[in-house]
């Protein structure tokens, strides 16, 4: 009877031990499985994370090409538009010149002496060169900002040998009237001609 018993307690102990690893086997490869499960996953977010960060760059960098595109158009854009105001600027200075150039004709054609004396008619040719004579300044001062250095140089010499030949032009005219009252009238009178010729030149030919 006790050698029975023992027998039944011994086989009871037996069976307990060998049911506890198997309760506890499901849950321990549930959370291997899980872990490994993580694991499989942050190996495959590493895998992936190198065409995300490649895809990224990509995007930045096409966005960023983009941008100095953009950037290039719009100082093209400017670059354009400064040239055509600076195109526009010049045109309506040209025209400006133009338009004085009628007015200061209109402006000496009206000058009347108050009589009809040497000395009246000198005096109004004496004003017609004064006239002429200013804006011929002022169309030199704007095409001295114009041209370029070596165009001013060439026009420079050419003003010079102007000047040379409009003051022996008119000294050759007065001679004809050596000694009489005229030598003057005919001299001032030649020099208020050429300069008028002079400032039509150089708007025709040199102003832009």
């Amino acid at each position: 009877m006790i050698i029975l018993t023992a027998a039944i307690v011994i086989v009871s102990a037996c069976g307990q031990s060998s049911a506890e690893p198997d309760d506890q086997s499901p849950n321990r490869d549930s959370a291997q499985e899980t872990n490994d499960n993580a694991t499989d996953e942050d190996t495959a977010n590493e895998s992936e994370d190198p065409i995300e960060n490649a895809s990224e760059e990509a995007d930045t960098q096409s966005d960023a090409e983009e941008e100095t595109a953009n950037q290039s158009a719009e100082n093209e854009e400017g670059s354009s538009k400064s040239n055509s105001s600076n195109n526009e600027v010049t045109e309506s200075k040209k025209d400006e010149y133009v338009q004085k150039l009628a007015d200061t004709k209109e402006i000496t054609e009206e000058l009347e002496a108050s009589d009809s004396s040497t000395y009246a008619l000198k005096e109004v040719e004496n004003e017609r060169w004064d006239i002429w004579d200013e804006l011929l300044n002022e169309i030199y001062g704007v095409l001295e900002e114009q041209l370029s250095s070596g165009e001013m140089d060439q026009l420079r010499e050419e003003q010079r040998e102007w000047i040379e030949l409009r003051d022996e032009s008119a000294l050759e005219a007065s001679l004809e009237y050596k000694g009489g009252t005229q030598e003057h009238l005919e001299y001032v009178s030649v020099l208020a001609n050429m300069t008028e010729e002079r400032c039509y030149e150089l708007v025709e030919d040199y102003m832009k």
